[in-house]
């Protein structure tokens, strides 16, 4: 399945077109709502198993694959720096002590996913179940990755472990507990966001 060199008007552009005077103010609008949006679903348990999920990583890659990837990934970068300066749009707060802290990986890959979807999405890839389902593989993957790979150099360091100890207990506490829980938000944004176009077409006529 390969990404087509042609770009699409992405579901932002569609709801609202850009205009050469608006549009700083139409991308400050936009990064403000969409860093609230993922700042809002951070703090949303959902009951799940084998652990209740929030819905912070389904938040980041339909900001982004809705954005594109340059508005996507400044409303990311938006979020982060909200967070960075104290403001409580993490889970469990906010501050510049969490960029030093075991989740910094996976903060680090939710910009890498927004950036990564968005592309993905400006090709037209949020247009069908498969391609949105795989886009958003794609995004979770960076995410556990760069979240996965940062925990493991943390737990090295705070537990003073071998990087294959470190690494196990990272794969044993941030990856295996949140795949099911991370299959269901790729399996939403693949409906929500084909279904979100059949509606702005049918409301285009």
């Amino acid at each position: 399945m390969r990404a087509s060199s042609h770009t699409f008007p992405t579901l932002a552009d569609t709801l609202w077109p850009t205009g050469a005077r608006a549009d700083l103010i139409r991308a400050a609008i936009l990064a403000i709502v969409g860093s609230g949006l993922i700042a809002i679903s951070a703090k949303i348990q959902v009951p799940f198993w084998p652990v209740p999920m929030t819905m912070q990583t389904f938040a980041v890659l339909v900001v982004g694959m809705t954005y594109g990837w340059k508005l996507g990934a400044a409303t990311v970068l938006l979020y982060l720096a909200e967070g960075a300066v104290g403001l409580p749009v993490f889970a469990a707060g906010g501050g510049i002590a969490y960029f030093a802290g075991p989740t910094t990986g996976y903060l680090v890959g939710f910009l890498v996913a927004a950036t990564l979807v968005g592309w993905l999405g400006e090709r037209g890839w949020d247009r069908s179940v498969l391609r949105t389902l795989a886009a958003n593989t794609l995004g979770t993957i960076c995410i556990f990755v760069l979240g996965v790979a940062w925990l493991s150099l943390f737990l090295a360091n705070a537990k003073a472990l071998a990087f294959d100890a470190a690494l196990g207990a990272a794969i044993a506490n941030g990856l295996t507990p949140f795949i099911a829980g991370a299959a269901a938000k790729i399996a939403l944004a693949a409906a929500v966001l084909p279904f979100a176009w059949k509606l702005v077409s049918r409301w285009r006529g």
